[in-house]
């Protein structure tokens, strides 16, 4: 029998979440806030969103971690990456938004980007004294 699983992540503010999320392809919605899994049953979370596959996947605020958590049926996970592959991915982006903006309101300026063979990413940044 399925059920949902949760993972946690260190993901704490929507804001680059959803960002991540949009840049990666998908379409989350945090207006839909549940998300189907075995026998179509349902839970709740925060924000929602349907992978290829027909995987339904959420992120629940969790106030005891003080951060989003995954929330999928891994037996129904048919998406193309492993789930702890999606949620690497994700994190991944979720920190290059954060940086790229608390760089930004620092006064710093992004002067190159390479996306790396390792698929890492590789960002210069410059500010300017006056």
């Amino acid at each position: 029998m399925s059920h949902f699983s949760t993972i946690k992540t260190q993901l704490r503010k929507t804001e680059p979440l959803l960002k991540a999320l949009d840049q990666l392809g998908f379409s989350p919605s945090i207006d839909s806030k549940n998300i189907k899994g075995y026998q179509g049953k349902k839970t709740n979370v925060d924000i929602s969103m349907v992978l290829p596959g027909d995987t339904n996947v959420g992120f629940k605020w969790s106030k005891q971690s003080n951060s989003f958590e995954l929330v999928t049926d891994i037996d129904l996970w048919k998406y193309k990456l492993p789930v702890e592959r999606f949620v690497s991915k994700v994190t991944q982006m979720y920190a290059y938004n954060t940086i790229i903006s608390k760089t930004k309101e620092d006064g710093y300026q992004l002067v190159e980007q390479k996306n790396e063979n390792d698929g890492s990413i590789e960002l210069v940044l410059t500010k300017w004294e006056s």
